[in-house]
Formats: C-alpha cells, structure tokens, sequence
C-alpha cells in the first residue's frame, strides 16, 4: 500500500457513493484482497473517522426549502452554535474562518417556515448578522436522492429506516431480527426505498480540526455561461457538495483536502474556469453537526 491517506480516501468515496457497498465490490474497484477491505473499513468505522448512515431525501419529507445560513457574532460563537445544534430544522452546524463565523444548513417545508427559522436565529443573543443563500438546485450531495416520485411507506418500512439511520451497514439479518421479517424480506424493503429514491445511504467523514481532512466552503459568482463550471463542480473528486443558490451568490460548493495545499490547488482549479467571476471562501474549522436521520 504506497499511500495509507490515498487508499482510505478511495475507500471512503465507495462508501459515499454506495454505503452498503459490499468489501468484494470495493476490493474489485481498488483493486485491493477483500480482506485487507474488510479491516480497514472497520478501523474507520471504530475510530469514528466514518460514519454510515441512512437518510431520507427531503423532498420525500416534505423539505422543499434548503438554505445556507451564514451568521456573524459579536463575541465567542459557542453558545449561539449551541442554539443551531439543538435545533431540528439544522442538518449542518459549523464553525468556520472568514467573514463569517458559523454557517448552518436548514430544511424546511416552506419559505414562511424558512423566514419563522432565520428570525427565531437573528433573535440569539450573540448575533450580530446572518446571510442566506436558497438552494435552487443540489448539483452534488451524497445524502440527497433526488425523490420525485409519489411513493408511500408503511409502518415496518419506517422501522427499518430507523436502523438504518442508526447504522447504514446492518446486516439484512440484524435487521431481520429486530422487527421480525426474514432477511429475504428485509432485503426487499430496503432495496425498493433505494430504488424510488426515498432513502440514501452514505458515509459522513469527520471534517476541520479533528478529521482526517481539512474541507472549505466556497462561494461563487458565475457570468451568463456557466455550464462547464456547473460539470466541473459535479463531477471533481474534490467537490464533497454543490448546489446553485439564490443569494449573495450564484452557487456554493464544499471542497475537501488532506492539506492547506491541496484545498488551494482544488480553488485554483475553480477559479482558471472562464465562467466565474469570484469567489469567496471559508474555512471549516470544526464542524459541530452533520445529522441527516429525520424522523419520517
């Protein structure tokens, strides 16, 4: 194995793509034995570097609003962070370096929902400004399934959703044995609510200061051609998440990175595409919530 960093970062990106993805299908795709597969992703899993999980896509949930809230504080932004964790409507709390000093991520049901939530924020003692972006179209998101179907569940369904958020690599059987299905069965449900896109599973890296990886959010404002720079953003191994937006900006993307270095490269790679204008950017310095398990 010439790189142990490299050889966790592919591993990891087959678990994003698909996080029940089997040791075999992985060992094929990086050419590594099964084995060697199989251990190395339960040390990721132990050492909470990685975590797999389900999550429901939120149109299925009704969230049909996604912003980006950007806040500035007046002092130490602990306890004003404190206040995002804590609420339901936030999948995404972090503390970050630049104009800004938390961002957060919100799903709701409606913009009258949206603009309760951003008053209820600048309400927060602490807070001494907030900038929102509206997500119009998610380009890249490992736990956004893109649901557009008119599909329903039942109650064993929302059962086995529930394992799953809790742990995205249970077993069929495991399963099987907690809400006392067969395996086969098991198997059936879990695949048609992939299938109709009403649930995906992914991994989740610990990012900033205590993870394996540095990631930096990005701001861009485009010109009227904007078309290859939406493909980069889609489909660079750099790019963890990207979305076009209403706002300050024309899209956001979070970039990820073993390095200061690296995270450069990735933003000069952006910045060199004649479709952008500028760009502004931020540092994750400790993200404090990544919790996509909704109740269904």
């Amino acid at each position: 194995m010439k790189d142990p960093q490299n050889f966790d970062t592919a591993i990891i990106r087959a678990l994003q793509v698909d996080g029940r993805a089997s040791f075999l299908d992985i060992s094929r795709e990086l050419g590594a034995p099964r084995a060697t597969i199989a251990t190395r992703v339960q040390q990721l899993l132990d050492s909470g570097t990685v975590r797999v999980l389900a999550a429901v896509d939120p149109s299925f949930l009704g969230q049909r609003v996604i912003a980006h809230v950007s806040v500035v504080a007046e002092g130490p932004v602990r306890v004003i962070a404190q206040h995002l964790v804590r609420d339901s409507d936030t999948v995404l709390v972090s503390a970050v370096g630049g104009d800004h000093d938390l961002i957060a991520e919100v799903r709701v049901t409606s913009h009258e929902e949206l603009h309760r939530t951003l008053a209820n924020v600048r309400r927060l003692p602490g807070v001494a400004k907030i900038d929102t972006l509206v997500y119009t179209s998610v380009l890249k998101g490992f736990f956004i399934s893109k649901y557009t179907g008119d599909a329903s569940i039942d109650a064993m369904d929302t059962r086995l959703i529930a394992l799953l958020q809790a742990d995205g690599r249970a077993s069929y059987r495991q399963m099987a044995a907690e809400v006392g299905l067969s395996a086969t069965a098991v198997r059936v449900r879990v695949q048609r609510l992939l299938d109709l896109r009403i649930i995906k599973i992914s991994a989740v890296e610990a990012r900033g200061a205590h993870g394996r990886q540095l990631s930096m959010g990005v701001g861009l404002n485009l010109n009227g051609g904007h078309g290859e720079v939406l493909e980069q953003l889609r489909n660079s191994k750099d790019v963890e998440f990207a979305a076009e937006t209403v706002g300050r900006f024309d899209a956001v993307a979070t970039l990820v990175g073993r390095s200061p270095a690296a995270l450069l490269d990735s933003l000069e790679e952006l910045r060199a595409l004649p479709g952008i204008k500028r760009t502004a950017s931020w540092s994750h310095l400790e993200v404090l919530k990544e919790d996509y398990a909704r109740r269904v």
